[in-house]
């Protein structure tokens, strides 16, 4: 999947310089960016031009208002399970039951927003495909699909792939000077490296679908 998503990007982004730049601009004006990546998730082969624009552009809002719906549960556990010890801290700041209060929040936070990620991300996918804002929040139908892939390869697949873009980044910023410059450019690639990536997990779970 690696290779062939890699395969993907190069082919709709290398040497095809005036599709590079125009998304280079999405990824600055940021929900076209998620509006183009909706296609990929789509299934779109091979990647498909950047246009028809205000459909782009408010398909990434909508796109970033399932991200946004899908974060409310993380942020309200959150509020819940440190706020309480917050106030324990500030009243007593050396609080032994305080500061266990934070750190097991903390954690708690943390795996909770895994799992949410891992469900908007499909959640996302599955919106792409059946073009209903609704179906980004069917459970039932995403849960099945994260089971037919299953849950430990899907997280291991990208914990992989989010390895191998953290050591680009961190390599591409090491560059003195142009470093951070040299990640923006690479943005796009990355993007649509990334979708395509998520796509074929998702293929990989559907009855008649192989990468």
């Amino acid at each position: 999947m690696l290779g062939s998503s890699f395969a993907y990007a190069k082919e709709g982004l290398v040497g095809k310089w005036k599709r590079w730049a125009l998304l280079l601009i999405s990824a600055i004006i940021f929900p076209l960016l998620s509006g183009y990546l909706l296609r990929v998730y789509r299934g779109v082969v091979p990647a498909p031009e950047p246009d028809d624009w205000v459909k782009t552009f408010v398909d990434g809002i909508i796109v970033i208002v399932i991200g946004l719906i899908y974060a409310i549960p993380v942020a309200i556990v959150a509020f819940v399970l440190m706020g309480a010890s917050a106030f324990a801290i500030m009243a007593n700041p050396e609080s032994a039951t305080g500061w266990g209060g934070i750190i097991v929040g903390i954690l708690i936070t943390i795996i909770l927003a895994l799992i949410v990620s891992l469900i908007s991300n499909f959640a996302i996918i599955r919106f792409a495909r059946e073009e209903k804002f609704g179906e980004a929040f069917n459970l039932k139908e995403i849960l099945a699909a994260i089971s037919r892939v299953g849950w430990v390869m899907y997280f291991v697949a990208l914990l992989v792939f989010g390895i191998i873009t953290v050591v680009i980044a961190t390599v591409l910023q090491l560059i003195p000077y142009i470093g951070m410059i040299l990640y923006f450019i690479a943005l796009p690639f990355i993007s649509v490296w990334s979708a395509r990536y998520l796509t074929l997990i998702y293929e990989s779970g559907t009855p008649g679908d192989n990468w």
